[in-house]
């Protein structure tokens, strides 16, 4: 018998947030968890390195953070709705995190989410 989880694991693009994801992201959330208060905002964007090294992150987690690689910090175990407290701290909404995930700038993304008629359709 197949696991639930592991039916999803081969459509492409998609990271499936299972416990499994969340033990390896544990600590890259609690990182971005910690950026719901003011102060540790402060003090991540004064020197991100040692705000990064307080937290027991793998050096690929911390990476993708200074990269700000959003997609690359969900295959590590990042939860997107955590991962949002850095795009916020940076000054950006959740639609712009979406746009860059995506690589379909701003406007465009929900126009291209939305679901087509055969009337709209072109290949």
């Amino acid at each position: 018998m197949i696991n639930y989880n592991d039916a999803f694991k081969d459509i492409p693009g998609t990271t499936v947030f299972d416990a499994t994801q969340s033990r390896q992201g544990y600590h890259l959330n609690m990182f971005c968890m910690s950026l719901m208060k003011a102060e540790n905002r402060e003090r991540f964007k004064a020197d991100e390195q040692a705000y990064l090294e307080t937290f027991p992150m793998t050096p690929e987690q911390r990476q993708a953070v200074r990269d700000r690689d959003y997609n690359r910090m969900i295959g590590l175990g990042g939860n997107i709705y955590f991962l949002a407290k850095i795009g916020a701290t940076d000054g950006f909404s959740f639609q712009n995190l979406a746009s860059k995930m995506t690589g379909v700038p701003g406007p465009n993304r929900a126009t291209a989410s939305r679901p087509r008629t055969m009337s709209s359709w072109s290949p």
